[in-house]
């Protein structure tokens, strides 16, 4: 049977529980164990899909094509393993299976309650996953902070966890102190408050990994310790740090990985870390600066930018900067800038090693999006397109090669004369009844690469499987037309004839994907077509 460990945050949202989670995992598999993870959404939302990724993030996108929060791409790009839907739950996914059960007599009668009803669901959900994955070890990820309400049913499942298993269950708290500048000294009060919520939900934290701006000195350690009950060394410093990829050698460096062992009881297997000392190693090395410029609309909140919409692209571009010695300097640029076709605006793209627009929905900033492909296309300039960045480049394509100048996709125009792309047609019913949960074209689907172009080159493979998420896709009716004005289209989903991959000649690189190859991309293997890209733009 696994051994479960929780990882919950404290003080604040975004305070690393998914780093932390993936990088214990990490520490865990160079120990010679079989390791899986899981992440708990507290939203009544059943899966992630239909969340602005303004406000919660990049959704990420498994291989069986389940919707879920970004930490599981972290999960799967540090332990290099494939999730499923097993590995994700939110609190509308659990109580939508409680009430279906009680609504088939599954209860016998009984009255179904809050407590223990939903919390022993999560527990039968996190065992299920871990006899599938057949793993030693399950992370699980509780998202929120402690003290909110609307995880506490996943804290009661954990304590309920720890009853069920007393030497089999861990939890780990991750907590953030503050250094505040006009005082200049770390604080830990903030930690201390959280540790105590924790207790107020029956469970005492076995480790506590204290983000900050540095790491903690003895001082701090002895206080948490005292304060919140536990042995210094089971405080563990997590500081800010240039990668996340460090996190897991600057735990290592605090004894994390010895300490969970004689908790439980356990030898490692093994202790190899090499391939990722290697890894960190070469992220630390100085390097030849490219920069990559991002086309997109959903970094801007007011005066801030955040990466976290497009949080697997940014890794992806890493990854294979990486694999060509190189470090990227990625700089966002918003597509609603270009709208206005200003030539000065669109010059500044010369700067610029390779530009990537990445997907979306909805028309707001496509028109800009449109004109940056265009200046792209025409002055060879790097292009790598993703889902909504194929079928902006198509548009381009018809409305300025083939001269079908009111070309268009059916998502922006409901009564578009010419819909270069167009809805799926399983998609139209869908639509038409308003079903739009869980009913895009999601997850892996195969594509055969055309020999004798870049995506060849890039694959060195003759059928691939990309992961996907959306409803429109290249009109067929069009393809001869865009064909013979000279777009190539180089990957095709065979069984349904549908493009997924289009290029042109006479250009270094310009290849647009209906899929989301930045789901696949893993530090220790960069994705093959962000690779070539790169390559070709540091050229």
């Amino acid at each position: 049977m696994a051994y479960y460990i929780f990882v919950g945050g404290g003080v604040m949202s975004s305070v690393g529980k998914g780093a932390a989670t993936a990088s214990i995992g990490k520490i865990l598999q160079g120990r010679g164990f079989k390791v899986s993870a899981m992440k708990i959404d507290p939203y009544i939302n059943v899966d992630a899909g239909t969340m602005n990724p303004i406000e919660h993030g990049e959704v990420f996108v498994t291989n069986d094509g389940t919707e879920c929060d970004q930490d599981v791409g972290n999960y799967e790009r540090f332990l290099n393993i494939n999730l499923n839907t097993e590995n994700y739950m939110t609190t509308g996914r659990v109580y939508q299976t409680v009430i279906q059960k009680e609504r088939n007599l599954e209860f016998q009668g009984k009255c179904v309650e809050v407590v223990p009803d939903i919390p022993n669901e999560v527990i039968s959900r996190i065992e299920k996953a871990g006899k599938k994955d057949k793993a030693d070890f399950v992370m699980i990820e509780i998202g929120g902070t402690v003290g909110e309400y609307q995880n506490l049913l996943f804290l009661e499942a954990a304590r309920m966890m720890k009853l069920k298993y007393p030497k089999k269950v861990l939890f780990v708290l991750v907590t953030y102190l503050p250094t505040l500048k006009i005082i200049g000294e770390m604080k830990t009060k903030p930690t201390q408050t959280s540790a105590r919520l924790l207790n107020e939900a029956g469970i005492q934290p076995d480790f506590i990994l204290g983000r900050a701006s540095s790491p903690l000195d003895e001082p701090r350690k002895r206080k948490i310790s005292i304060f919140c009950n536990l042995d210094p060394k089971d405080v563990i410093s997590a500081p800010d740090v240039d990668s996340i990829y460090q996190i897991p050698i600057n735990f290592e460096k605090d004894g994390l990985g010895n300490r969970i062992m004689k908790k439980l009881g356990l030898k490692s297997r093994k202790q190899d870390m090499k391939e990722w000392d290697k890894l960190v190693n070469t992220i630390q090395k100085k390097k030849e600066v490219i920069k990559i410029g991002i086309v997109g609309k959903y970094f801007e909140t007011g005066g801030f930018s955040l990466m976290d919409s497009y949080i697997s692209v940014i890794e992806s571009v890493k990854h294979a900067a990486w694999a060509n010695n190189k470090e990227a300097k990625i700089q966002w640029l918003s597509a609603q800038k270009f709208e206005t076709g200003d030539k000065k605006e669109l010059a500044k793209l010369k700067e610029y090693a390779g530009i990537i627009v990445p997907g979306g929905f909805g028309i707001r900033g496509t028109e800009g999006k449109i004109k940056v492909i265009e200046y792209l296309r025409k002055n060879k300039i790097p292009f790598l397109g993703l889902c909504l960045g194929m079928q902006l480049a198509v548009i381009e394509f018809a409305r300025n090669v083939c001269g079908i100048k009111d070309a268009t996709s059916r998502e922006f125009d409901a009564k578009a004369n010419n819909p270069v792309i167009d809805l799926m047609e399983e998609q139209k019913e869908l639509m038409k009844n308003h079903k739009y949960g869980g009913t895009m074209r999601l997850g892996s689907w195969d594509c055969e690469i055309k020999s004798g172009t870049i995506s060849a080159k890039a694959y060195k493979e003759k059928i691939i499987s990309e992961r996907h998420r959306h409803r429109y896709e290249l009109n067929n009716d069009y393809r001869e037309q865009l064909i013979k004005k000279g777009l190539i289209v180089s990957g095709v989903n065979t069984k349904k004839d549908l493009v997924e991959i289009i290029e042109l000649k006479d250009h270094p690189f310009f290849v647009a994907v209906q899929f989301h190859p930045e789901f696949k991309s893993r530090p220790l293997s960069p994705h093959p077509l962000f690779k070539e890209f790169v390559k070709v733009a540091s050229k």
